[in-house]
């Protein structure tokens, strides 16, 4: 696969703190990313920057091959659906979707129109009196018609109840299967989004953790719970992510795979195996990032 995005050793200062610090990674083109993190990560920041509407402070970024800066043949090819879009004060969401179809070339007013009655928005309302579910809306709305060959969305759900947030689930997904495009889906609401992205890049102060297939991911750690010294013992030597005890009982959350052979001799001690949801692995990977960071910050 060709790589759409080219970083290297990417950094961005603000005052006192790297939102980025020295970030490396190619994004390949026809995929779903889930750009994964806390808030104040760095993952707005980092997108920012590959649309360019932010600068970085050292380091190089391609978009297409191209540096994205004031560059029209990069810039008219992405949608970036920003959680903190502004527009005029007089302007309606059918004013926004006109100037989206002016300016992205694969814009499909039918899909629009479509998704307009799903979300059930109101058109002629100016977009300042909206409810925050309702932008929401607006922003989900030309990301997806857009049909941008590359789109970013940074959390485009907030204020979408249950219902609404599936409905962005499902349509994203089905017209992706029918115009293959790279999108970028950054979110922390991790479980929701784990079944559509198909590779996973954690991003934690500013660093890339982990940039993986998702199956690849979800088979990287496992939980073994059991009989306290039993579960030590055979956690010995390993990389434990996550440890916590009741009474008796232990859980053991340890990064690596365990292949057969492993997990037969696992039940047959008497412990019990439980898979690490993806959620759950990347919460453990952050917080022993956070963890390390401390320490080194202590030395």
């Amino acid at each position: 696969m060709t790589a759409v995005i080219e970083v290297h050793n990417l950094t961005k200062h603000y005052k006192d703190k790297n939102a980025l610090d020295n970030v490396s990674l190619d994004i390949d083109g026809g995929a779903i990313y889930g750009l994964l993190g806390r808030n104040g990560a760095g993952k707005t920041t980092l997108m920012s920057i590959l649309t360019a509407q932010n600068f970085a402070s050292s380091g190089e970024v391609r978009v297409f091959g191209e540096h994205p800066y004031e560059n029209t043949r990069v810039l008219s090819r992405m949608c970036f659906v920003r959680e903190s879009q502004k527009y005029p004060d007089d302007a309606t969401p059918r004013h926004a979707f006109k100037a989206a179809s002016l300016f992205f070339e694969n814009w499909d007013q039918a899909f629009a129109d479509e998704l307009i009655k799903e979300f059930q928005l109101p058109t002629k309302q100016t977009i300042k009196k909206l409810s925050r579910g309702q932008l929401s809306a607006v922003g989900v709305i030309i990301g997806l018609a857009s049909r941008a060959e590359l789109t970013f969305f940074d959390e485009p759900y907030l204020g979408l109840d249950a219902v609404a947030r599936q409905i962005f689930y499902d349509r994203l997904i089905e017209d992706y299967a029918e115009h293959p495009r790279t999108i970028i889906l950054s979110s922390h609401l991790i479980d929701e989004v784990a079944n559509l992205i198909e590779r996973v890049i954690v991003i934690d102060n500013g660093r890339i953790l982990l940039n993986e297939e998702t199956d690849a991911v979800r088979d990287r750690a496992v939980t073994v719970i059991g009989d306290a010294a039993k579960v030590d013992t055979w956690a010995a030597g390993r990389e434990v992510l996550h440890r916590e005890a009741l009474g008796r009982v232990a859980s053991v959350t340890v990064l690596g795979t365990l292949g057969a052979d492993e997990r037969a001799e696992v039940v047959a001690s008497g412990l019990d195996l439980a898979p690490v949801s993806l959620q759950q692995l990347i919460v453990r990977l952050t917080q022993k990032a956070q963890a390390s960071t401390e320490t080194e910050e202590v030395a």
